[in-house]
Order: structure tokens, then C-alpha cells, then sequence
């Protein structure tokens, strides 16, 4: 099932991509908030969206607003150097274990709306990511179990302000500039695609042009590893967005570097998961 958090005429909504286009319900709060239904647990979240299915109006993709699916996630835990590629081209060695930042919910924007580029930095830079959605909580999850915790996937643009980031050895500010994280536009199910979201093609596109290109199989630590590792730390919650790192390719690590400007726009597309297309402007 593939579901978005969408306004149409100032009306807030849930949308559902049922393969023979899109059917939305608006007005009802309960039902078109995702991190609520995803906090519910068992099956409100497939329940509300075979709901849509069966009751929503056909609507055209180009008439919505996507907002990000998520914005009220108990964490936002990211991974870096998540990718060897990545890793090397950034002069790092692999990490033996996984290097966790955190982003706010403040940063978040959704699909089609401008990742803003602050007036205080001209490095502005791009990575593409997978996320996962975790659907039930717990601590000391076994590696066995782990997947059984994720009820979602995501496609992230986890947009870094680089001189900002590399200023300490923490990279928190970097990450977390207003609206330079998009998410978007689906939820998709688990059930809809490979375990653990692996073997999965994942692209960057500036302007047009290529400029990242991999497989979500790549991961140093993948959705399995991440998820019984973190929470061997602490507790997961329903609603916990884990942004799955980004390989390389990134605009920093270019010679000359190739930094997101006014008037760009990037894409980041993940195969079976979606396109996620943001403009960029400068504040």
C-alpha cells in the first residue's frame, strides 16, 4: 500500500496510490494523519487506507500538495557513512559501527515543496536516502525480529549544509537548517517490497543529470543491522524515522564540488519506493 499526507484546496488529506491512480479522503483528522495511525499500531494504518480505496475521490496527482508523511516522529535517527563508497570518497574509513546524527521534525518539508538554501552558506548539498519507518517498539530487538518493527518505507533528501556540518566533529547544525529535509512523497508498506528495502536502485538527479546512482544493498549496516543495534542503546517508538545514509557522489566530495543554487531542481528516486522532487531557493 502506498499512502500520502496531501492538501487539495486548503483540505488536509489521505491519499492512496491504488495502481489504477490515486483515490484521497479529506477533513476527517484521525484518518489522514499518518503518525497517528502509525502510533495506533496493529492495523489502523492498512485499515485507513483501504478506506481511502474503497471510499475516496479520484483526484490528479498534479491538483495536490504533498506534505512529508511524517512529522511528529519520537526520533529521526540518521546514518552516516552508511555507504563504502561513500565513506572513502569523503577520505573516512568504514565504521565498525553505525554513525547516528539526529534531525528535527522542524527541518522536514515534503515533495514539491523548495528546500531552502540559507543566505549564511553557499554549500548546500545533496543525499539520497531510504528511510524506514518503524512500526512497533522495543528494546533488544534480535536481528531475527527486526524487520517485524518496520511497518514503512520512504525516500529522504537529507539536504546538508556542509560548511556548518564540518565546523565541529558533531554535524547536528549542518543537518538541521529549516526545511532542507524532504521526505516524500509515499509511505510504502513493507509488504510491497523486498525485505528490508534491499536491492533497491537509488538515484540523484540535479537538473537532469546524474549524479548519484547506487543500490540500497550497499548499506554498510542495513534496516536488519540498524534496527537491532540501536535499540540494544535504547527504546524504539512506533513513529521513529530511521534515514538510512546516502552513497556517494555527494556534491561536497566533487572536484570542483557541485553545490545545490537558486533555480536547481533535484530529484531522488528510489525503485518500487518513489520520486521525490524538490526546487531549490534561496531564502
Amino acid at each position: 500500500m502506498r499512502l500520502a499526507k496531501v492538501t487539495k484546496n486548503g483540505a488536509v488529506g489521505l491519499a492512496v496510490d491504488t495502481g489504477a491512480g490515486v483515490k484521497a479522503l479529506f477533513g476527517d483528522a484521525a484518518l489522514y494523519d499518518l503518525d497517528v495511525l502509525i502510533a495506533s499500531g496493529g492495523s489502523a494504518l492498512t485499515d485507513a487506507g483501504a478506506k481511502v480505496s474503497a471510499e475516496g475521490e479520484e483526484v490528479q496527482v498534479e491538483d495536490l500538495t504533498f506534505l512529508p508523511p511524517l512529522v511528529k516522529a519520537p526520533k529521526i535517527l540518521c546514518l552516516g557513512l552508511n555507504y563504502k563508497d561513500h565513506a572513502a570518497e569523503g577520505g573516512f574509513t568504514v565504521p565498525e559501527f553505525p554513525t547516528i546524527f539526529g534531525r528535527f521534525n522542524s527541518s522536514l518539508i515534503g515533495h514539491g515543496a523548495p528546500i531552502i538554501k540559507p543566505p549564511c552558506s553557499d554549500q548546500l548539498d545533496y543525499e539520497a536516502e531510504m528511510v524506514a519507518v518503524v512500526g512497533k517498539g522495543g528494546k533488544d530487538i534480535s536481528k531475527d525480529d527486526a524487520l517485524s518493527h518496520i511497518v514503512a518505507y520512504s525516500v529522504f533528501n537529507d539536504g546538508s549544509i556542509r560548511d556548518y556540518q564540518l565546523k565541529t566533529p558533531q554535524w547536528t547544525v549542518g543537518k538541521n537548517f529549516d526545511d532542507t529535509g524532504a521526505f516524500g512523497p509515499w509511505l510504502v508498506t513493507a509488504d510491497e517490497l523486498p525485505a528490508g528495502g534491499a536491492g533497491l536502485k537509488i538515484e540523484t538527479r540535479l537538473n537532469g543529470q546524474v549524479v548519484q546512482s547506487a543500490n540500497t544493498s550497499d548499506m554498510v549496516f542495513d534496516v536488519v543491522d540498524t534496527v537491532a543495534l540501536l535499540s540494544t542503546c535504547f527504546t524504539l517508538e512506533a513513529g521513529d524515522v530511521l534515514v538510512m545514509g546516502t552513497p556517494s557522489g555527494i556534491g561536497l566530495a566533487r572536484k570542483p564540488p557541485l553545490f545545490m543554487k537558486d533555480g536547481d531542481v533535484c530529484e531522488v528516486e528510489i525503485e518500487k519506493i518513489g520520486l521525490l522532487v524538490n526546487p531549490i531557493k534561496a531564502a
